[in-house]
């Protein structure tokens, strides 16, 4: 693997049951009650920092463990700092970036959040790898505040990381599992805030000497994270905006595919690229009700979409619990770490090539597109302007995935005001889109003949709206490229 050789499962209550009953990991080596305290200050400045820090006790024992998060995890070649201590009292000195990069000291520090947990421990042989199977059964609690842990962690000791997949596999095959992307602490520091109803993408960070291949794991693996904070809200508190946003990180990896296709050439790749399609697809039906309903104005005809929305979300629910979408996360997982696209022959040149050079032939080409798909509006038919949406739309998505790597204050200002164009556009290009498909959407419901009908449809002057599309496609190629300098 490119980065941690483990993975983290998500279980429910009855999964854990049946698998603690099953004997598929023969005996736990241990069974212990850990308490964890995580401490930070007032103002959570060691979290915004980009760092944790808990002190664990297990019996009589207890030690202080500082973790990396984020960006910071490359910066650093280690990512945790270990202290043995004598009790619940942190303390911070200069062999934790703590005080050397945070300017934190002892003191200043106050308990946030705690976990209680019951840890089961197994030693695997999983066809020649040995690994380390933790099964952890809690709570998470924060004040009057607490949520549900449940969580299994596959590590690779020694062997084979695709061994880590076939153990999985072995367990997905009893009971039902979700790949989990977010930390104790990470949930902890939740439970300290409003609850959100969903999350936006967040900052792709890329290390200028990764290979393109590593590049592409981190991009897809974000994209992955993104979806899979919004799909746990979808399923326990469905909401408009968590599954728009499901919507968008399947958009955004669909779009990391086609990207980096270069280096996607194996079969694997195109017929996972096929279930995005899908998955997004489901999604976006439910999605294009919920636009509706937000412009709705007659109460029948709200009353007709909140029905069908109740039936396109059914059909959301089905989709992510169904076999299909429980093989396919576990197949793209595998094979982005693991795939044969990381072993081809024909493509060992670009995919262990640099990376800079790489994005810089990306947003390149990129740009190219859309200045060529955009190159009259005003002429052009639907069909042409949709195209050149979606060129927009995958132009901003390879921006946001590989700015990091321009880094300069010139390349920071232009990327600015590049993106400040580019979401003129993206606005104006949309509205004329939905002026497009509303009247299909309406035809699919059935609602073309009800007389509420009107307000469902988008309204504006569509000449004028394709001239200001037009002109924002124009300033946006006059724009400077913040990629080149």
């Amino acid at each position: 693997m490119a980065t941690e050789t483990e993975l983290k499962l998500e279980l429910s209550a009855d999964a854990v049951d049946t698998l603690l009953g099953s004997g598929l990991l023969g005996s736990p080596i241990s069974v212990d009650s850990m308490t964890s305290i995580y401490f930070d200050t007032p103002d959570r400045q060691a979290w915004e920092g980009g760092y944790s820090l808990r002190i664990r006790t297990v019996g009589e024992a207890h030690v202080q463990t500082v973790k990396a998060a984020g960006p910071n995890r490359a910066i650093f070649a280690r990512s945790e700092w270990e202290t043995p201590l004598t009790d619940n009292t942190p303390v911070i000195d200069y062999t934790t970036p703590l005080r050397s990069e945070l300017d934190i000291e002892d003191g200043t520090l106050v308990r946030q959040f705690s976990t209680l947990v019951k840890r089961h421990r197994w030693n695997v042989d999983q066809d020649g790898s040995q690994i380390e199977v933790a099964l952890d059964m809690g709570s998470i609690v924060a004040g009057d505040r607490e949520m549900q842990i449940r969580e299994l962690e596959l590590e690779l000791k020694d062997g084979k990381p695709y061994t880590l997949f076939t153990l999985a596999r072995r367990i997905e095959a009893l009971v039902p599992i979700r790949f989990g992307v977010a930390s104790k602490a990470e949930r902890g520091y939740r439970l300290l805030r409003e609850q959100q109803t969903a999350y936006k993408a967040e900052p792709v960070h890329l290390d200028r000497d990764l290979r393109v291949s590593a590049s592409f794991q981190v991009i897809a693996e974000a994209c992955f994270r993104q979806f899979r904070l919004n799909e746990s809200i979808v399923i326990n508190r469905p909401n408009p905006s968590a599954l728009h946003q499901a919507r968008v990180a399947l958009r955004r990896l669909r779009s990391a595919f086609s990207l980096y296709k270069v280096i996607l050439v194996d079969a694997e790749s195109q017929r996972l690229k096929e279930e995005l399609k899908w998955l997004a697809g489901v999604l976006g039906e439910a999605r294009n009700i919920d636009v509706l309903i937000a412009r709705v104005g007659n109460s029948d005809v709200k009353s007709r979409l909140l029905e069908a929305r109740d039936s396109a979300y059914e059909q959301v629910l089905n989709a992510l619990f169904s076999s299909r979408a429980e093989a396919f996360m576990l197949d793209l997982n595998e094979w982005l770490h693991c795939g044969e696209y990381l072993a081809l022959v024909e493509t060992a040149e670009i995919r262990n090539g640099p990376v800079v050079d790489f994005a810089i032939d990306i947003l390149d080409r990129q740009r190219k597109k859309l200045k060529k798909r955009g190159k009259s509006l005003v002429e052009a038919d639907d069909e042409h302007r949709h195209e050149t949406r979606k060129a927009a739309k995958k132009f901003r998505y390879a921006s946001e995935f590989l700015r990091s790597l321009f880094s300069s204050k010139q390349a920071e200002r232009r990327y600015e005001k590049f993106i400040q164009a580019m979401e003129k556009l993206q606005d104006e290009l949309g509205l004329l889109n939905d002026m497009v498909t509303a009247p299909t959407v309406i035809h699919n419901l059935e609602l073309e003949s009800h007389p509420g009908v009107e307000s469902l449809m988008v309204a504006g002057n569509s000449e004028k709206l394709i001239t200001a599309a037009q002109s924002s496609l124009d300033e946006l190629m006059e724009r400077k490229r913040f990629w080149r300098g």
